[in-house]
């Protein structure tokens, strides 16, 4: 069955509720562990149906914003998620007290319940209002970067069409894209200032209410960090502007010299990479998907099963369209235990990415896609990030295939991005910290706080110039930070293990892929650092990791051949 033709329905809310009510209490009087387990698994089967209608009804509402059913949709699921919140809590609150946890977690494994301990400190019936308010306040910001009309030469751009002139070889034309762009964004700025300012109110105010003392440490909860804390990420971050940040500064400083450029150079002419252009996908997007065909057919007998059942169930939706919503993610439908990517393809590198980054997490998924309880498919999000940033580096064989003349360009750019992303990161997790330390700060106070950032961790970029990303106003186009706070550190942890994968393949690809897979395999069973155990990878939070990945990366830079590239 393709994804066009999978049956939609709203759930019956009182339905749902006796389904689970039954459940809950069939396991609160189980007598024995069997019957305990049969309900245990019982509830992971209901209320992963109620998450495929909801997951289905969402993709649908991302692909046209402007369809009416599936936007009313989306509106009933932000305001039934919270109610049920409840009944799921009483559940996990079930699971740990359960006399037959040990023999659940001896079959299931430990980490559902330790991220069950978390998830129960998120949750308290007074906020359900707040939840309700927060979604309601992100679908806000969604509709709006959706409903981007941006001028440019005489058309009108969304703001995942307007991305190729933003990499255009032509000075003049690549910065008039930048500045039409930062128009936009600078003149729905209080729109923006206004969204992020009632997110940070409503979820500083749960955070207290749930005796956390403000947002940060509820927001670690709710990303389920279990094996490290604000500590942790503090030193990385000290670690990524002690080893990263001079070896990025020295990336740019040969760039803007291959480009003829004075540095520091501004946001528009740091984004191209090579005076003759960036690199760009050959064929158009159903070629490059065809060319994702035989990526995945070569590299190993699972990738080529995986990428088979996407392609025939129609499990993608690639294609930039107005009124589409912007950026990529990959999703999974529980009840058909498969994957779901959705982007937007612009005739950039992003496109390659997409068939690499995204599919990595659908990869990982399809492997993991029969595992019970379904909160253990997957690891916490920066141990799915490993799964996708890996896989961009496993795809440089086929390099030529996706980008022809470009392959080489593809490759230097690929990595010397994937070094100069990780401060980028780091300071959006930065930003957040200090956002929530303080959540009364005024709109300008907050660009202050990104201007400082900026000094700090991108000392490449000359601001001014360019409205919006020149006034140091940039991060209100930083989805993550609106949606999914304390999520982008993620990112740079599973970059720095991506770059560790990196430098495996250049002394033993096969055996690279085969470590690749023991990872995979693991899903979810365990916390992040434990999974890098598992697999015989160095923790990102070890200071020698971040060290040693960028000395040999830029040394590969320093002596890649780019003979004859401008």
């Amino acid at each position: 069955m393709k994804f066009s033709e999978l049956p939609y329905h709203r759930p019956d809310l009182e339905t749902l509720r006796k389904e689970l009510t039954a459940v809950f209490e069939r396991f609160q009087t189980a007598p024995d562990s069997a019957t305990a387990e049969a309900a245990y698994l019982e509830m992971d089967r209901v209320f992963g149906g109620y998450l495929t209608q909801q997951v289905i009804a969402s993709i649908r509402r991302d692909i046209d914003t402007r369809d009416p059913f599936y936007e009313g949709e989306k509106a009933w699921y932000n305001q039934v998620g919270p109610e049920l919140q409840p009944l799921r809590k009483a559940w996990v609150r079930a699971t740990l007290d359960s006399p037959f946890r040990s023999q659940l977690e001896e079959v299931y494994g430990a980490t559902s319940f330790l991220n069950n301990e978390l998830s129960l400190k998120t949750f308290a019936p007074e906020i359900i209002p707040d939840l309700q308010l927060e979604n309601q306040l992100v679908s806000a910001y969604t509709r709006l970067l959706a409903s981007a009309q941006i001028s440019f030469e005489g058309g009108a751009y969304t703001l995942a069409q307007l991305a190729p002139f933003k990499e255009d070889a032509d000075d003049a034309r690549r910065l008039a894209a930048w500045e039409a762009e930062g128009r936009w964004y600078r003149d729905h700025s209080e729109e923006l200032d206004s969204l992020f300012d009632r997110l940070v109110q409503v979820r500083d105010k749960m955070g207290k209410a749930l005796g956390f003392g403000g947002y940060t440490g509820l927001g670690y909860c709710r990303m389920q960090r279990s094996c490290y804390g604000e500590e942790e990420v503090a030193r990385f971050r000290e670690a990524v502007r002690k080893y990263l940040v001079p070896v990025a500064e020295e990336i740019y400083r040969t760039q803007a010299k291959r480009l003829g450029k004075e540095y520091p150079m501004n946001f528009a002419d740091n984004a191209l990479t090579f005076r003759s252009g960036n690199p760009r996908p050959v064929g158009n997007p159903e070629e490059i998907l065809e060319m994702g065909s035989t990526f995945y057919r070569e590299l190993s007998p699972e990738t080529e099963e995986f990428w088979n059942a996407m392609r025939e169930m129609e499990l993608m939706d690639v294609l930039a369209r107005t009124g589409k919503a912007g950026g990529g993610y990959c999703t999974q439908l529980p009840d058909y235990h498969m994957p779901f990517i959705f982007a937007s393809f612009n005739g950039t590198s992003h496109d390659v990415k997409v068939i690499t980054h995204e599919a990595g997490h659908a990869f990982a998924a399809y492997m993991n896609r029969f595992r019970s309880p379904a909160d253990t498919c997957l690891p916490s999000l920066e141990g799915c990030e490993v799964h996708s940033m890996s896989m961009e580096f496993f795809s440089w064989p086929w390099a030529e295939g996706f980008f022809g003349g470009d392959a080489r360009k593809f490759r230097y750019s690929h990595l010397a991005n994937a070094l100069t992303f990780i401060p980028y990161g780091a300071m959006v997790d930065h930003f957040q910290h200090r956002i929530y330390a303080e959540p009364n700060l005024t709109p300008q106070q907050r660009h202050e706080v990104w201007r400082e950032l900026l000094g700090q961790y991108m000392p490449w970029v000359k601001l001014g110039e360019i409205p919006f990303y020149g006034e140091a106003m940039g991060w209100q186009r930083q989805s993550h930070i609106y949606k999914t706070p304390f999520y982008y550190i993620d990112y740079c942890l599973a970059q720095t293990v991506a770059l560790e994968f990196w430098a495996r393949i250049q002394r033993d690809p096969q055996t690279a892929f085969e470590t690749y897979l023991s990872y995979t395999r693991l899903g979810g069973s365990q916390p992040f650092t434990e999974l890098l155990q598992s697999a015989g990878l160095e923790s990102p939070f070890q200071d020698s990791c971040l060290r040693s990945i960028c000395q040999e990366a830029y040394r590969f830079l320093e002596a890649y051949d780019l003979t004859g590239i401008a």
